[in-house]
């Protein structure tokens, strides 16, 4: 089922996301909607709290986007990121690499607004999987959009929104349209 996605202004954006302790049918059947929820909106990730539900969960699917390539290394092996995809991974941590790229995000909570962005180049990732009805534990490493996106969708578990992340000059040349946002969001 699609689901509606939380617009900026919203406060669940800000909430930190709970530990997932355990799968459910509750919890298989969020992502499979949250899932089909980002596809519907030609994104790439989408966490819990942008469909209301503060959790430690987060959906990613950089399969097939060739402008923007990702790489992924299990242990010292790549893998293809296809096989992987879509990820959903629940509680994941990640640590950053030191070297630092800028590239240009959006997201789903923030219609119509992109900005360059300044993240690590590279990351580890460490998190549950869900596979089906089971979690499995994977490590991995990630450069490329994946690694990204992994930032941008871990930011919003713990209410850090990639306006957050902006510098002064890109959070001034879009603030008029962030009081759009929050106006409507208000209004409901």
């Amino acid at each position: 089922m699609i689901l509606e996605i939380v617009q900026y202004g919203n406060p669940v954006l800000r909430e930190k996301g709970r530990e997932v302790k355990a799968v459910d049918a509750k919890i298989t059947q969020l992502a499979t909607d949250m899932l089909e929820t980002m596809r519907s909106a030609n994104g790439v990730g989408l966490a819990a709290q942008q469909i209301g539900v503060p959790l430690q969960m987060t959906v990613i699917d950089v399969a097939d986007i060739e402008d923007r390539p990702s790489a992924m290394f299990i242990g010292d092996a790549e893998v293809k990121v296809e096989d992987y995809m879509p990820l959903v991974l629940l509680n994941p941590v990640l640590q950053l690499s030191k070297d630092k790229e800028t590239g240009s995000e959006g997201c789903l909570s923030f219609p119509e607004l992109s900005a360059d962005i300044t993240r690590a180049s590279g990351v580890r990732c460490k998190a549950l999987r869900l596979e089906g009805s089971e979690m499995k534990e994977i490590e991995f490493d990630a450069s490329g959009l994946l690694a990204r996106a992994l930032q941008h969708e871990v930011d919003h578990l713990h209410g850090i929104l990639f306006i957050d992340r902006m510098n002064t000059a890109a959070k001034a040349s879009v603030a008029n349209r962030l009081k759009r946002l929050q106006r409507e969001v208000r209004r409901g």
